[in-house]
């Protein structure tokens, strides 16, 4: 199979000693080299925000990244590092997205990678469209691995109908989260409802920043041309500040149509 174009991974969290990812310097020095290995080229530094980490607030995180950018000069790593975060979903968000103090995706005041509470799914389509009204754009990060958006049947396809964009997490697709999260983010892909392969990176050791195999699951899926889109295209639209398409095609169809009544029922 032919190399892919340079990789762009829009979820990472290696800034070190942030949260819960990369501990110190010298394990995003190693993160950055694996992605590097792997054909990454540029990576959105994701810190949590909110919730358990009041302290990643908008300008530490810019400091964070411009510290990070100095040490991979330094050790001659040439991975591009923007800033971003990884929002929790709560009230009052566009009021801190304009004030500065939460991120939006390479600080372009145009994407935001939301998250939800881990195992409770909950509609947040006024969200959506608040974000609209602003100028920017809904990114919901890893919705296949929240069980409670795997029990309600069409939750994916109601949230792109609405505008979000949908991040799959680039293990889900290979395995790394078990067999059902894997069936899900294949479905998601398949189903057309797919907009980005982030690694979600937290360490060098496990979780690790690799997109190469995901990219391979997508083509094998979905076609080369869509995995170009989901890890290479459609996350560098998001670091330049660009549109990315929100339909990309069969939405009106219930994310893992098969997969979702084979667990209904069960």
């Amino acid at each position: 199979m032919s190399e892919p174009p340079p990789l762009v991974d829009i979820h990472c969290h290696l800034l070190p000693g942030t949260d819960d990812g990369a501990s110190d310097a010298e394990e995003t020095l190693a993160m950055a080299r694996l992605a590097v290995d792997d054909g990454i080229s540029t990576v959105v530094a994701t810190p949590h925000q909110l919730e358990c980490f009041p302290q990643n607030q908008g300008p530490a995180i810019l400091d964070a990244v411009e510290r990070v950018r100095e040490l991979l000069l330094q050790h001659n790593v040439p991975l591009t590092v923007v800033p971003g975060g990884e929002v929790r979903i709560v009230s009052e968000l566009v009021r801190h997205l304009h004030s500065g103090k939460l991120l939006t995706l390479a600080n372009r005041g145009r994407h935001v990678l939301l998250e939800l509470p881990h195992d409770v799914y909950f509609p947040f389509d006024r969200l959506i469209y608040e974000l609209s009204t602003a100028g920017m754009v809904a990114v919901l990060a890893h919705p296949e691995r929240n069980p409670g958006i795997a029990r309600q049947r069409g939750a994916v396809p109601a949230l792109v109908k609405a505008g979000c964009l949908i991040q799959i997490t680039a293990g889900s697709l290979v395995g790394s989260f078990g067999p059902r999260v894997q069936k899900f983010a294949r479905s998601l892909v398949s189903g057309q409802l797919a907009h980005f392969v982030g690694t979600d990176a937290h360490g060098a050791a496990s979780r690790r920043p690799l997109l190469r195999r995901a990219f391979d699951c997508v083509s094998a899926l979905a076609g080369r041309e869509t995995a170009v889109d989901l890890c290479c295209r459609n996350p560098a639209s998001v670091v330049a500040g660009e549109d990315v398409p929100a339909s990309r095609g069969r939405t009106t169809k219930a994310d893992g149509g098969g997969w979702f009544r084979r667990r209904k029922a069960g």
